[in-house]
């Protein structure tokens, strides 16, 4: 047997002292262990700030920045890396983290999926992922019995909601709103948290009523469970969590009353229940609480008086309950002994005098109480509430003058006192109101000149102030203001000229100053104005020629009727105003182009017509025009008789023309409609309905079926071609928002569209007031449909059809209406199929109306 060495002394104390100090120093091996799973965790994570420079292999885990290791053991506790941009996924290494007690990683951009392995970390006492960018479902950390935070809330995650998060009896929060989950209910099991104090579970599409476990949760300090689904009468059982500070429950499908109990949550703070189905008048006992903080139930039909309890609160800072039914008084003393920033009581039937400490303690920011039945003065309070950023009372029954402090209020950004019966005039004080974004004074008795102080609110966007008694000049300086973009000062008394400092307003899109006393010529610098997109000039003294640069503005709007205006009305102008935005003026006259909108009811231009204008000139040129026309008529008769194969005289009118030249039509069919062609070259000028840049368009009532269609008569010349490019396209399209194509007739020059009818007319009608099918429907339901339909037909044009379809001459007049308000886009004319050439796009210039695009038309119809 081999004799076993026995250590030499020296290697003993070596041997000695690495047992002894064990405790003092730990084995290398976890260390290594741990560098690698945070190195592997680093290279899944892109770091753009850098912020994990310091991990390296060559340094101590426990160095790493964002890390925290146990002070004996140095194994790895915390990682902690809140808003550091950083993206990419995290790495299942992360189990090998044995001791791992907080994974905290909010407010990243973090992707991917959540590592199943995590739920090896069975020391977690925190996992924050919320507000990243992680996607797929949650996968069960039930087993991970010592958290006591979990928020996983404003991700990506789906599938089923995890019902197993019951089994955590351990959470103290829990946070798994604003995800994308299935659509489920609460689960009952959430009742089993009973050490629970947040529960956020906002916007997790959840239904259903919720269930009574969770009036369990006798900890519980905030209840948030708004943006839901979640239906039922509000809980009375809510009044059992004695605990709570805070209830969100708005933007849900609740109904019934709040109940009296309520006033039992002593520690109550916060109290949202907006935008549901409640109903009922407010306890009184509400009153009571006198811990509020905020209060909102907005959006609701809650009635009667506010309880008197709300003007003895002294920690109000937020109260919102617009758009529901409440009447009578309001509280005399709200706002006296509280700290009020926002308050929006807007859209109900409060009555009385307005009431006058809402700013008694000088930090009100936002007041909103338009839409209710307030009268009297103002009172004189609110001059001393320097705070105001929004001051909106329109629509009540207001009255008196507006003190000079109300005017000079240095951080307010709108005033909104429209719709009341103020009076008195815009004091110069106003210049110290230099935050002022928009000052709406519109339908009101406001009176006296408008102060050239206006011109110092560079801020300045919108200036309504129409409908009043204003007189005197529009001052020059509010040219100076350039960040205007609308400015309505119609319906007034105002005089003198134009200023042409208005021309300067560079943003200016929207602009009305009719039925004024405005005299002198219209400003050529209204045309440099690039961004208008609407001018009102209707009902004034206005004289002089049109400015012919107008017409290179993009307007989808223009009135210049009731003035006495003279000359030429520039082509471009008409065709984007019509005719109607001319008459009145009896010394304008239009060009007659067949091409250009041809005028029933103004004077066609002569040579010399702009510059005679008198009605001397007006009968020499008629008996010229007259001679003229007898002697080409008595050619004309000995033409005929000379020429005796000549069987038919030629006719001017189109509609004649067709009834009496040869009648052999080339008929394309598109939809199963039956057409009668005499039908057709009947067509009526009393059914005229529309005359556009490519024809005349007639209303026809087929008699075979009863049925209604739209005829389009085309121009002659570029009429086949039109033709053409219309059955080309519209022959092969078919979609909800494309307009229907039923027949095309051909014979020689004549050419005839039959279009399905569309009752509603055009949303160029619709976006300008008139009525249509017998009321004018404006609410946002509407204006949805038609945006979205009118999208959709764009949307198919482009990416639907092969090749693409180009429509070139895409406006509000050629959007049609059905009787259901569905759009559908019409005058397909200027369209081009959209072939890829290896020379580039053949379709870089812009084609149909000047101005076809009126960019800030469609936005304000959406917005308005």
């Amino acid at each position: 047997m081999a004799e076993i060495p026995f250590p030499s002394p020296p290697l003993l104390l070596l041997l000695f002292l690495l047992f002894t100090s064990f405790p003092f120093f730990p084995p290398c091996t976890p260390l290594t262990v741990e560098t690698e799973a945070l190195l592997r965790l680093k290279n899944q994570l892109i770091d753009p700030l850098n912020s994990l420079y310091s991990w390296k292999a060559s340094e101590s885990p426990c160095h790493f920045f964002g890390i925290t290791c146990h002070p004996v053991s140095s194994r790895v506790t915390h990682i902690s890396l809140e808003s550091k941009s950083l993206s990419g996924a995290i790495s299942p290494s992360i189990s090998l983290l044995e001791s791992l007690t907080v994974l905290s990683l909010p407010s990243n951009n973090i992707s991917g999926k959540l590592p199943v392995e995590l739920s090896y970390c069975n020391n977690l006492r925190v996992l924050n992922l919320s507000e990243n960018n992680m996607i797929g479902r949650i996968p069960d950390l039930s087993w991970l019995r010592n958290l006591e935070i979990l928020d996983l809330s404003t991700n990506h995650y789906s599938g089923s909601f995890p019902s197993w998060v019951g089994n955590l009896t351990g959470l103290v929060s829990l946070g798994l709103g604003d995800n994308e989950f299935d659509e489920s209910e609460i689960p009952e099991t959430l009742g089993n948290l009973k050490n629970l104090t947040w529960l956020y579970l906002k916007a997790a599409n959840l239904k259903g009523e919720i269930p009574e476990s969770v009036f369990k949760l006798k900890e519980l300090e905030t209840l948030d469970i708004s943006s839901n689904k979640i239906s039922g009468n509000f809980p009375r059982s809510i009044a059992n969590l004695n605990k709570l500070k805070k209830i969100e429950l708005f933007d849900n499908n609740l109904t019934g009353e709040i109940p009296r109990e309520l006033a039992n949550l002593s520690y109550l703070r916060e109290f949202d229940v907006s935008a549901n189905k409640m109903y009922g008048k407010l306890p009184e006992e509400i009153g009571n609480l006198k811990n509020l903080v905020v209060f909102q139930l907005y959006e609701n039909n809650f009635s009667g008086e506010l309880p008197a309890g709300f003007g003895d609160m002294q920690h109000l800072f937020g109260f919102s309950i617009y758009r529901n039914s409440f009447t009578g008084n309001f509280p005399v003393n709200f706002g006296r002994y509280s700290p009020l920033e926002s308050i929006d009581i807007s859209e109900n039937q409060f009555s009385g005098g307005f009431p006058k400490f809402l700013c008694e303690n000088r930090k009100l920011r936002f007041l909103l109480a338009l839409g209710n039945d307030f009268s009297g003065d103002l009172p004189e309070s609110y001059a001393e509430c320097k705070s105001l950023e929004r001051f909106r009372i329109n629509m009540n029954r207001l009255s008196g003058k507006i003190l000079d402090g109300v005017w000079a209020l240095p951080f307010v950004q709108m005033i909104d006192f429209g719709d009341n019966d103020f009076s008195g005039g815009i004091s110069p004080e106003i210049r110290f109101s230099d935050s002022l974004n928009q000052l709406v004074l519109l339908n009101n008795r406001f009176s006296g000149e408008l102060p050239s102080e206006l011109g110092k609110l560079r801020n300045l966007e919108r200036l309504h102030l129409s409908n009043n008694n204003f007189t005197g000049k529009i001052p020059s300086e509010i040219g100076a203001l350039k960040q205007l973009s609308s400015l309505h000062v119609e319906k007034n008394s105002l005089t003198g000229s134009i200023p042409p400092e208005l021309g300067n307003c560079a943003s200016l899109v929207d602009l009305n100053l009719a039925l004024n006393s405005l005299t002198g010529n219209i400003p050529q610098t209204f045309s440099s104005m690039t961004s208008l997109n609407s001018l009102i000039l209707a009902g004034n003294k206005l004289t002089g020629l049109i400015p012919e640069n107008l017409g290179k503005l993009k307007l989808s709007s223009i009135d210049f009727s009731q003035n006495r205006l003279s000359g030429r009305v520039p082509s471009d102008l008409l065709t984007m105003g019509g005719e109607k935005a001319f008459l009145g003026n009896k010394g304008l006259c239009v060009d007659q182009e067949p091409t250009v909108l041809i005028s029933y009811r103004m004077d066609i231009c002569t040579a010399n017509h702009s510059q005679r204008g008198i009605f001397a000139g007006k009968v020499v040129l008629f008996c010229v025009i007259a001679s003229a026309l007898v002697v080409i008529l008595v050619g004309l008769l000995l033409a005929i008789y000379k020429n005796s194969k000549l069987t038919e005289a030629v006719v001017e009118n189109d509609l004649e023309e067709e009834k009496k030249v040869d009648r052999t039509w080339t008929l394309t069919s598109f939809h199963q409609v039956e057409i009668n062609v005499d039908e057709i070259c009947d067509l009526k000028e009393e059914n005229l309905i529309g005359i556009g840049a490519t024809g005349k368009v007639y209303r026809l009532d087929l008699k075979k079926n009863g049925s209604t269609v739209a005829v389009k008569q085309l121009w002659k010349g570029d009429g086949v071609k039109i033709l053409e490019a219309e059955m080309e396209i519209l022959g092969k399209v078919r979609h909800r928002n494309i307009l229907k194509l039923y027949a095309s007739l051909l014979n020689g020059g004549s050419s005839f569209l039959v279009f399905e009818y569309m009752e509603n007319g055009n949303l160029f009608q619709a976006l300008h007031g008139k009525i249509i099918g017998g009321q004018r429907e404006q609410d946002w339901y509407w204006r949805y449909k038609i945006a979205l339909g009118a999208a959709k037909g764009i949307s198919y044009l482009h990416h639907d059809c092969s090749p693409p379809i180009i429509h070139r001459d895409i406006k509000s007049s050629n959007i049609l209406l059905d009787e259901d308000y569905e759009p559908k886009i019409a005058d397909f004319g200027f369209a081009k199929f959209a072939e890829k050439s290896h020379h580039g796009s053949d379709y870089s210039c812009l084609a149909g109306t000047h101005g076809y695009i009126a960019p800030g038309e469609f936005s304000n119809f959406l917005n308005s």
